[in-house]
């Protein structure tokens, strides 16, 4: 074959497989990393974003639809609390001002150190220039993520996330097993059903105080309960409400409080539920698992032996 037959017959082989790729490619459809559910099952609070195929979870981002958080405080105090500032930046860049209220409040402040400890639901109030702030103390030093759960005026409900430390030498904790029943100043909490990755759940928490229901619970910025749950690792926001609402004539005041949750994964997360009674607020945490668990990981296979004829590193003949 001359040669110029040659370059004829390798140009057209390379296009068929450049179309062939191609082809293959749109069939595949694109590659990316956001391929898990929402991360929220109520549509007050936390909003995704797409990326890739998929859905970013509540929580991971600073920024979305053009909104930001921006943190004026560098650090969190511990000991006395002292102001924690922050701003919501619109899609002009410009702070804030404007916020459809939802459960009581224009914005939910969530507060947790990244080994999901020093868990806090907080309220800060907003200045007239579009700046948050309220007194703030975390118990120990860490790195902490820190929540904004809100809806700007006109648009979907948002939270985003921002890493903030409190110096300090910071000792991790362990996440405790996964257990039903929670205890917080003399109440007894229960857990029951299990979170289903990627799909809708019921989970009822059932409230005691000394071996009897408690069936008077107060409502506590609209609702009789409030469940976050985080993902262990990377802290997935999930805010959920529970079924009904106070004074709608048909959901009781306890002591069970039902929810709808949706986790985005399989995994590991950790429950709050805040519940008021006798006028004052208490948080119950779970650990809890989504799925089967993750597998450990094998134990490595001891090094064969080097003891014998060859141990003197020599080889013989």
């Amino acid at each position: 074959m001359r040669t110029p037959v040659k370059l004829g017959a390798y140009a057209l082989g390379l296009a068929v497989v450049f179309t062939a790729a191609l082809g293959a490619g749109r069939l595949a459809g694109p590659s990316g990393t956001g391929t898990e559910p929402t991360a929220h099952a109520d549509s007050h609070a936390a909003g995704t974003a797409p990326t890739g195929a998929g859905l970013v979870p509540a929580g991971l981002q600073v920024a979305q639809d053009g909104y930001r958080l921006a943190p004026l405080s560098a650090t969190l105090a511990t000991g006395a609390p002292q102001p924690f500032r922050f701003q919501v930046l619109g899609p002009d860049d410009k702070p804030v001002t404007g916020y459809t209220t939802s459960h009581d409040k224009d914005l939910h402040l969530i507060v947790v150190r990244r080994d999901l400890t020093g868990f806090q639901h907080v309220h800060p109030t907003l200045d007239a220039g579009g700046t948050w702030s309220i007194p703030l103390a975390v118990a120990a030093p860490g790195q902490y993520r820190v929540f904004a759960d809100f809806q700007p005026a006109g648009h979907d409900g948002l939270t985003l996330g921002v890493d903030v430390p409190a110096p300090g030498d910071y000792q991790p904790r362990p996440l405790p097993a996964p257990q039903r029943t929670a205890t917080v100043d003399g109440y007894n909490v229960t857990l029951a059903g299990d979170l289903t990755p990627g799909g809708s759940s019921k989970v009822t928490l059932s409230v005691r105080k000394d071996g009897k229901p408690v069936t008077d619970l107060q409502p506590y910025l609209g609702a009789y309960g409030h469940l976050v749950a985080l993902r262990e690792g990377d802290l997935a926001y999930l805010h959920v409400h529970p079924d009904g609402a106070p004074g709608d004539g048909r959901t009781p005041a306890g002591p069970e409080i039902a929810f709808h949750a949706e986790v985005p994964s399989a995994g590991t997360y950790r429950l709050h539920l805040d519940f008021q009674h006798g006028g004052v607020v208490r948080t119950a945490a779970f650990t809890a698992v989504a799925g089967a668990p993750a597998p450990r990981p094998a134990a490595p296979k001891p090094a064969p032996s080097t003891a014998g004829h060859d141990a003197d590193g020599h080889s013989h003949p």
